[in-house]
């Protein structure tokens, strides 16, 4: 048995797909539905989020708005994030949400996590990029902990090989993330990430060997 689903691509054109299960997960809308903001005089917009600035002050003074309510990403640690900034602003110091550097992880078997640009993003807005992938089947800890599917993949700019973004399937990719996300919000290039020390059997040395492939010079592939 299977399931056999018809739909529409991103060109326009029909597409079908077979396959053991379909999870819809799709259509979360903020929950403002009875909040009453509008009553107060909260701005809402066409999807339903409270309208807020880059510093998640609403059109009311001192009243501030965070989380799944207002824009971006609807992420538990992307509305603490914004809580701390809120509150930091509010006691007189610069606070500061870097929303390009927002990790998102699917928690599935395997784990999916990304952080930053896609290559479908990148194509679309015709930036000049260079890509590295590693696969895990090359990575000893990856063996020993028999999970060998999955790679790392990072996305750097071509000419000043800041990296744009990073992908990663498998087993503990939702830790491995962390370190794309230090190195995107520092302003990191590949060849940083390639020339810093990891540890050895360690997951982590296939971000590594992901860097060194954005300039085909990976050690063990």
């Amino acid at each position: 048995k299977y399931v056999s689903i018809q739909y529409t691509g991103s060109d326009n054109s029909s597409k079908s797909l077979e396959c053991d299960r379909l999870i819809v997960s799709v259509g979360r809308v903020p929950n403002t539905d009875g909040l009453g903001a509008e009553d107060v005089g909260l701005k809402l917009d066409a999807k339903g989020f409270i309208e807020v600035d880059q510093n998640c002050r609403t059109g009311l003074p001192r009243v501030y708005a965070v989380g799944d309510v207002v824009r971006g990403p609807m992420l538990a640690h992307k509305g603490e994030d914004e809580g701390v900034m809120v509150a930091e602003i509010i006691a007189g110091q610069r606070g500061h949400v870097n929303y390009d550097a927002i990790p998102w992880v699917i928690y599935t078997a395997p784990e999916i996590a990304w952080v930053g640009k896609t290559e479908q993003q990148l194509k679309s807005e015709g930036a000049a990029y260079r890509a590295g992938r590693f696969p895990f089947a090359y990575n000893g800890r990856a063996l020993g902990r028999e999970e060998p599917e999955g790679f790392v993949k990072i996305l750097a700019d071509a000419r000043t090989d800041r990296i744009l973004g990073v992908h990663s399937i498998g087993g503990l990719a939702s830790e491995l993330i962390a370190e794309a996300v230090v190195a995107i919000e520092f302003g990191a290039s590949s060849e940083d990430i390639a020339r810093i020390s990891h540890a050895h059997p360690s997951m982590s040395e296939v971000t590594r060997e992901a860097a060194l492939a954005v300039d085909k010079r990976s050690l063990n592939g």
